[in-house]
């Protein structure tokens, strides 16, 4: 599963994320995806790109996030 940057994911338990962008651990050179919570205080989050994309079993939803498409709301009339 590739990572959209930029793209709004869905947690599996409800709440939306913005990607920010794919980052680089300094030290062991893991891949990590950087995301920004779309409520609250907008924390910015850093997590393994392994744990990100990661399959959750049980859930309402396939993998840990999902990209979710979002249609644009001027187009409709």
């Amino acid at each position: 599963m590739e990572i959209k940057v930029k793209g709004i994911y869905r947690h599996f338990k409800g709440d939306y994320y913005l990607v920010e962008d794919i980052a680089y651990h300094s030290e062991t050179g893991e891949k990590m995806v950087v995301y920004r919570a779309l409520y609250g205080d907008n924390k910015l989050w850093v997590r393994p790109y392994d744990m990100f994309v990661e399959a959750v079993i049980g859930k309402s939803q396939v993998h840990r996030f999902e990209l979710q498409t979002i249609e644009s709301v001027k187009n409709k009339h």
